[in-house]
């Protein structure tokens, strides 16, 4: 593939980078991401994976727009208010790429959807969803269909990102992090507890940040998917720190 004089123009920039270069811009350009949740985490992240360039996104949520989302969610505005997450994300997408391929999905991923939500395999999945219900049916999806899978999550100041690749036979899913969690309903949340706007975009741009590397996995020295390495984020701090989640022999889904 040849990215036409238009596409050098856009990421000229990325191109000049020894780290990407014209063939992790190629990669990037092939590439179909999944985003989940296209709320606070999925906002930011959006805006970056559409700006590097990725080829065709479809974007998942059952949520419409709220008066209180517009304090983090910065792909809506009060234009939005009562529209579909989803179908306001796709067309932000439409407006500031017209090359992009974009897809809509108003629906709540579940063990029972998953399979056909991602059943035209893309590239990877970004989790930014907001319960732990509807992330263990995406990491239990990605595990039996083979897809990586990019997981971000936030609390009050506390963040955390992590590639997971549980379908590979040395390496941990989300669910070897978690385990088998409670349902949403028992989870906190930004209503109850709060969020900073600023804080929910330096996580979602380091989600962005974390797919790429999927992505050019193979393809450039930024390509270091950094499988089951959880960087969490202290927002107060400021700091960051990174662990290892080992493989959960126990797993009731990659173990399996």
């Amino acid at each position: 593939m040849a990215l036409p004089p238009d596409r050098i123009a856009r990421f000229a920039r990325h191109i000049v980078l020894p780290e990407v270069g014209g063939a992790g811009q190629v990669a990037l350009a092939q590439a179909h991401v999944a985003l989940v949740g296209c709320g606070g985490i999925g906002s930011p992240a959006l805006q970056y994976l559409a700006a590097a360039g990725i080829g065709r996104l479809t974007l998942i949520d059952d949520d419409s727009v709220e008066a209180s989302n517009l304090q983090r969610q910065t792909i809506f505005g009060t234009d939005d208010l009562g529209r579909s997450k989803a179908q306001a994300a796709a067309a932000w997408v439409e407006r500031f790429d017209p090359a992009i391929t974009v897809h809509a999905v108003a629906e709540r991923i579940d063990d029972s959807n998953a399979p056909r939500i991602f059943a035209d395999r893309p590239t990877l999945v970004l989790d930014g969803c907001d319960n732990f219900n509807t992330r263990l049916a995406v990491s239990d999806a990605c595990v039996r269909l083979g897809l990586p899978l990019t997981s971000a999550a936030l609390g009050r100041f506390q963040g955390q990102v992590a590639n997971f690749a549980g379908h590979l036979p040395d390496q941990p899913c989300y669910r070897c992090w978690v385990g088998d969690a409670f349902d949403a309903e028992d989870c906190d949340t930004c209503a109850a507890d709060g969020v900073l706007g600023a804080m929910v975009g330096w996580v979602g741009t380091f989600a962005a940040m974390h797919a790429i590397r999927i992505i050019l996995q193979g393809h450039s020295a930024l390509g270091d998917p950094q499988f089951g390495q959880l960087h969490l984020f202290d927002g107060l701090a400021p700091a960051m720190r990174t662990i290892r989640v080992p493989r959960d022999a126990g797993c009731s889904a990659c173990a399996a």
